[in-house]
């Protein structure tokens, strides 16, 4: 009982939801009626992103009360969102992923790695950017984004 008294008592411990940035929604929001499945796929991070994503998706920032939701499989996903440059090893699988998601698909590259590999830029396993294997639509920069920067482009996708 004494848990349940805290509990009411506390209330929400949510960041609250800050300012819609007022920019128009991306073209895809319509199609995806204000949710949107995502199936993250690490093309050869350093883990940064990962952080900062599960942060995003955590009780702070609840990136799922503007409609966006990790999936555990890319054929139940609307869109990838992929951090790190595409290694080598990686570039066949993250071509298979992108061919498994239902169309309209969208991909997210998050970081500065995977939007032009970042301090990975010419190394021999590097086969590229995430726009050098597959065709990309909304990009997320920092090293690592902050959450408030995750969050604002899922809620242009979803349009919340």
């Amino acid at each position: 009982m004494r848990l349940w008294r805290k509990i009411a008592k506390t209330g929400r411990v949510a960041e609250p939801a800050p300012r819609h940035d007022g920019g128009e929604p991306s073209e895809q929001a319509g199609e995806l009626a204000g949710s949107v499945q995502i199936r993250h796929v690490d093309a050869g991070s350093c883990n940064g992103c990962e952080v900062e994503i599960a942060s995003a998706f955590g009780p702070v920032y609840d990136a799922e009360r503007y409609g966006a939701r990790l999936v555990a499989s890319p054929r139940h996903a609307d869109a990838l969102l992929v951090t790190g440059p595409v290694t080598r090893n990686m570039e066949v699988a993250l071509r298979r992923t992108h061919d498994a998601v239902a169309e309209p698909r969208l991909v997210i590259a998050l970081g500065d790695c995977a939007r032009n590999c970042g301090a990975f830029a010419g190394a021999y396993g590097v086969a590229g950017a995430v726009s050098d294997v597959v065709p990309v639509d909304v990009e997320v920069p920092g090293c690592p984004p902050e959450p408030e920067a995750i969050v604002a482009a899922l809620r242009r996708l979803t349009g919340r």
